[in-house]
């Protein structure tokens, strides 16, 4: 008998838990990032980062208006930084069931 191993899916827009590395590669930290792709068989995850930051944002950087709400502790941006990683490298979903975000709790930032 053949042996189904269940393989989590992420929604565009969830929130979730990964080990972010250093750009140098020296290190990483636990970080929460944005899923932004749909659903693809190929298991990988394209993902944006999320940020405590909240002042002096770059271009293309902005807060969240509803943070509290997407399972977020703390006040959060959306970084620039776009990477690719596999599905089994998630650390964990965001602690609320509610752990997405909504377009219309964005506020492009105008800096840059």
């Amino acid at each position: 008998m053949r042996k189904t191993t269940f393989m989590p899916s992420y929604s565009r827009n969830e929130v979730v838990l990964i080990r972010y590395p250093f750009s140098d590669l020296s290190n990483a930290k636990v970080r929460p990032a944005v899923v932004v792709n749909s659903n693809h068989p190929s298991k990988d995850l394209i993902l944006v980062a999320l940020t405590s930051r909240t002042h002096s944002l770059l271009s293309g950087e902005f807060v969240l208006k509803e943070w509290s709400l997407a399972g977020l502790n703390v006040e959060t941006s959306v970084k620039r930084a776009i990477f690719t990683i596999h599905e089994r490298l998630v650390l964990s979903r965001s602690a609320l069931s509610a752990g997405t975000i909504h377009k219309d709790w964005t506020s492009p930032c105008g800096n840059g």
